[in-house]
């Protein structure tokens, strides 16, 4: 198995830098948008045939060093009692959003290995198919926690914000719901054969250090902490988190992700020596002409400075419409210029 990934999550040394990309399975593959043609969003994440399939669209057009699982953050809402859909041009939207105490108590913990158990099913099928690792995901509790209360997507999570400031018990109760079933769920998809982990805290940019100290450090790092007896790598992402880099060390993660509005040795320094890094060229610089692109590909392995522990990747998701051939070539520049 090529392990450079799993070696750079660990600080280890490498032959070269290892590449994998968030959403590098998605809409700007013509082979995933043939599938979406045919079947839902849901469908793809809920039926393993399908969720293997778009799995390994990727890594076998790309030769990136990871794989990442398809499926969706969103998955254990359901069987926590908050049903949810996906729209087409809107994205997820939430039948029955989360905002008061009564709605927090009607909630109920599930068993991931039963509820979810089509997940961890297409986890066995792709290690029995993959050469590289395979990482697993979730939710953090804000994020989380924001989509529930914001019934889909924000842009100022004003609704989200007023639950933590006007009841902070209620608030509490409900990240920490989430922190209970994210760990439980993140173990299983080890179980399952997952060997790295990656905690999505897309949307906790949006708050201050203080605010993130008290309403989301202690839920995110209980999921870590969970996790630590694992054995596994953790990746610990977020998106607009230059201010919180230090703060997100202290919640956990053996990788730490960086987005690309820090400059990636800035933000290694926020950190510490002693985490690896993630990231972190800008999703939208994949639309631009190749040398522009590739010379900022090499500003960020510039600014890694071939220190043990950088996983090159976007500073966030793949967007759609990217050109096929400019991620292939990223992974190619990577590879080759870093060969030691």
């Amino acid at each position: 198995m090529n392990d450079r990934f799993l070696r750079a999550c660990r600080r280890e040394p490498v032959d070269r830098t290892p590449v994998w990309f968030m959403r590098q399975a998605g809409r700007y593959m013509a082979e995933y948008r043939a599938l979406r043609a045919k079947h839902s969003m849901l469908t793809l994440c809920r039926t393993p045939e399908l969720a293997v399939e778009v799995t390994l669209q990727p890594v076998k057009a790309l030769g990136i060093d990871a794989a990442i699982l398809f499926s969706d953050l969103l998955l254990p809402l359901a069987p926590m009692g908050i049903p949810f859909d996906f729209q087409s041009g809107e994205g997820p939207v939430i039948e029955k959003p989360v905002r008061s105490a009564a709605d927090v108590a009607a909630l109920h913990r599930f068993e991931p290995r039963q509820d979810l158990g089509m997940v961890l099913e297409s986890i066995k099928m792709l290690r029995k198919e993959l050469q590289i690792p395979l990482i697993g995901f979730a939710g953090a509790p804000f994020t989380l926690a924001s989509y529930a209360i914001e019934g889909g997507h924000s842009s100022h999570f004003a609704l989200t914000k007023s639950l933590m400031y006007e009841d902070p018990a209620t608030w509490h109760k409900l990240a920490g719901l989430f922190a209970e079933i994210v760990a439980d769920y993140l173990q299983a998809q080890v179980e399952a054969g997952c060997q790295a982990l990656q905690v999505f805290d897309s949307w906790v940019g949006a708050l201050d250090e203080a605010d993130y100290r008290e309403f989301c450090l202690p839920h995110t790092k209980r999921i870590f902490d969970a996790l630590a007896t694992t054995g596994v790598p953790t990746i610990h992402f977020g998106t607009g988190t230059g201010h919180l880099l230090a703060a997100q060390r202290e919640a956990g993660g053996d990788v730490i992700g960086v987005d690309w509005r820090t400059p990636l040795d800035e933000g290694w320094n926020r950190i510490g020596a002693d985490r690896a890094v993630q990231g972190n060229l800008d999703p939208t610089l994949l639309f631009a002409p190749r040398e522009r692109l590739l010379a900022r590909v090499d500003d960020v392995l510039s600014r890694a400075r071939s220190r043990d522990g950088h996983v090159f990747n976007l500073g966030h998701g793949i967007l759609p419409g990217t050109p096929v051939e400019n991620v292939k070539a990223v992974v190619e520049h990577v590879h080759a210029v870093t060969a030691r």
